[in-house]
């Protein structure tokens, strides 16, 4: 196992302090404010611990609010309430607080499977991560010229495989559509137990999403000038998936107004599988000039 890898289980696995109380840590790390993926990954991670029977309950939907940037110097404590255990529906809510005050909230529903009608949306068409992955002399030589966050994030052991379809973006070129669609997966092998895959989806599906909505306008989040913050997040996982398989993450942004940018996400395993959709609002700030 990877060492990245290694040092993300340990960022899941959390502490359990009482009944329904649960601590987090963050890893070392130079930014100011936890990663908002880690928070979510860590408060399902509480959520799934409460429900007994979650490897044949798993969770289908959460819906959460960040409310204050994470201090990533202290631990987070998640508090769990158990709203509802039904007879086909189990449902929390998860506070995780810092200094006294909440900064995040989740909503999270667990669902057993139960046999229906299914539809899916088509996968994009797109290159495979082999395809693109043989084209990675040319990424190492574009590096330089791309914003410090993606070269510093190429340049470190990572647990997430990054492997955007549409790289040159972040070389300022505007793209002809509006969609981005980026390939990911562990950066190693994961245990077999479906809920750490999901909870590992969770961590990842903030990674790049906000920044999709600066698609049509011919940037990235990555600019100086740009101020950017998730305020919310939701996600549905619809079919079974192994996270440390090539994942298609297919992005789009119907809007930003106000000075928020709202991005959806479809999730795709290779074979074309729907195995989850993701939808998120953020906060995106021109930086005003000092004076």
């Amino acid at each position: 196992m990877s060492s990245a890898i290694e040092d993300l289980l340990n960022v899941l696995d959390l502490e359990q302090l009482e009944v329904n109380l649960f601590r987090g840590r963050s890893p070392p790390t130079d930014r100011l404010r936890v990663y908002g993926g880690q928070v979510i990954g860590q408060a399902l991670v509480a959520a799934c611990r409460t429900v007994a029977d979650v490897g044949g309950r798993p969770p289908h939907s959460l819906h959460a609010y960040f409310m204050l940037g994470g201090d990533p110097k202290v631990p987070i404590v998640y508090e769990v309430d158990r709203i509802r255990d039904g007879k086909s529906f189990t449902t929390r809510r998860v506070v995780a607080i810092q200094h006294g005050e909440a900064i995040f909230t989740m909503a999270v529903s667990f669902h057993h499977d139960e046999p229906g009608l299914s539809h899916q949306a088509k996968m994009p068409d797109v290159p495979t991560p082999e395809a693109l992955a043989n084209a990675k002399d040319e990424r190492e030589r574009m590096l330089p010229a791309m914003p410090e966050p993606v070269r510093r994030y190429y340049e470190r052991a990572r647990p997430i495989d990054l492997v955007p379809v549409e790289l040159e973006r972040y070389l300022g070129t505007k793209l002809a559509g509006d969609r981005f669609n980026v390939w990911m997966r562990a950066s190693g092998q994961l245990p077999d137990d479906p809920a750490i895959h999901q909870c590992v989806l969770a961590y990842a599906s903030d990674m790049m999403l906000l920044d999709t909505a600066m698609v049509p306008h011919g940037r990235t989040l990555f600019e100086k000038t740009i101020m950017a913050a998730s305020l919310d997040h939701a996600l549905w996982f619809h079919r079974a998936f192994r996270a440390d398989d090539w994942l298609l993450y297919a992005q789009d942004s119907p809007n930003m107004s106000g000075a928020r940018g709202f991005s959806r996400g479809q999730v795709f395993a290779r074979d074309g599988t729907l195995v989850a959709s993701v939808a998120q609002e953020g906060l995106v700030r021109e930086r005003r000039p000092p004076g």
